[in-house]
């Protein structure tokens, strides 16, 4: 019931969302990468959330870890902390401050302290969802606004139409076969046709210079 209501609130706050229900399937989806964050129980069926975490370490993977659990002793924190998390959330939580900590550990990803992205007469800022063009605000639709930070988080990296179809869908929502495109073509007639740039074959990207 928590993984479900999560489930439906992240996705409503425009993120892409997986879900596995013990510690054997986590593990092979991990193997496949491909991942922005993790948040990882440490209660699982078939195995411990803190072994599938310390997994991950020992195989290099660095996706950004938040455990949210039940555990709220010191030791049980400081485990969790030392084998590789970012973070550490206890239940229950409120999904404002978990959003909160998602855009930080995400953030700190990046290699961004500032918390509002500004790029070419263009600011995003995360916490609110809010878009301006040159100081006047722009409405777009949740899916237009993930095409735009994944775009404006890395720029000058071209970013194929699959990975952004990763920032858009979970496993079990349908893609259309030109929804990349349409989004694209939507954020450049309210942001200026300059905004996002193709690169034939391969995929889109934002100017990396001013």
């Amino acid at each position: 019931m928590i993984a479900d209501g999560l489930r439906t609130a992240l996705r409503q706050d425009g993120h892409a969302v997986d879900h596995v229900a013990d510690a054997r399937s986590a593990e092979q989806a991990l193997r496949g990468g491909g991942f922005d964050l993790v948040l990882l129980d440490l209660g699982l069926p078939q195995g411990d959330g803190l072994e599938v975490l310390r997994g991950m370490r020992a195989l290099h993977d660095a996706t950004p870890v938040i455990v949210v659990t039940a555990r709220d002793d010191v030791r049980s924190r400081i485990a969790g902390l030392d084998a590789g998390a970012d973070d550490y959330v206890l239940k229950p939580f409120d999904l404002d401050e978990l959003s909160a900590r998602i855009r930080s550990v995400l953030r700190r990803r990046g290699g961004r302290g500032e918390p509002v992205i500004e790029h070419r007469g263009i600011r995003l800022n995360p916490a609110t969802r809010e878009v301006w063009r040159d100081g006047e605000p722009v409405t777009l639709s949740g899916r237009e606004y993930a095409v735009l930070e994944a775009l404006l988080q890395r720029p000058g990296a071209v970013l194929s139409r699959a990975q952004l179809e990763d920032r858009l869908y979970g496993w079990d929502e349908e893609i259309g076969s030109n929804a990349v495109e349409v989004y694209v073509h939507a954020l450049r007639r309210k942001l200026g046709s300059d905004a996002i740039r193709t690169m034939r074959g391969v995929g889109y990207f934002v100017p990396k210079d001013a």
